[in-house]
């Protein structure tokens, strides 16, 4: 079930989300990746000024994603599927649920590191197309995708 998230589903949120980037932490060698570090709060603050969405299975939240609309475009961010979930189609049913909550949006944007290949297969599936490369560091260039 995918449902939009409530402030009381930071931590466990929080908690998915932590699980679902230790492995891109290592992959680009870098403990200290935004999603890892932000605290319970700015999952809060972001669960009431964005569009935030959770899905549900067996009671627990096992993935999520952000949408924050900025005029005609809705920035997503955010996508996570619990390690032990992932592979099931919930980052897909995420995505397509943000698209319909976000259906005043003409285009959704979003970045992914360039090492990150299954975000890449699925944003691509998803109909995401490259817009561009910003190399970061010697080990991690974003790669900025956009639906329209």
């Amino acid at each position: 079930m995918i449902a939009r998230a409530v402030a009381q589903d930071a931590g466990e949120i929080l908690t998915v989300q932590r699980a679902a980037y230790v492995t891109e932490a290592q992959l680009y060698g870098d403990p200290f990746i935004p999603p890892l570090v932000e605290s319970v709060e700015q999952v809060r603050k972001a669960i009431e000024s964005a569009v935030v969405l959770k899905a549900i299975v067996g009671g627990r939240i096992v993935g999520a994603v952000r949408g924050q609309p900025a005029g005609t475009t809705c920035l997503v961010g955010r996508l996570v599927v619990a390690p032990d979930a992932q592979g099931s189609g919930i980052g897909t049913a995420l995505l397509e649920a943000l698209h319909e909550q976000v259906a005043e949006a003409t285009a959704f944007d979003l970045f992914t590191g360039h090492l990150s290949e299954g975000n890449l297969r699925l944003y691509r599936r998803m109909g995401y197309k490259e817009t561009s490369r910003e190399r970061m560091d010697d080990h991690l260039t974003l790669v900025h995708m956009r639906r329209g």
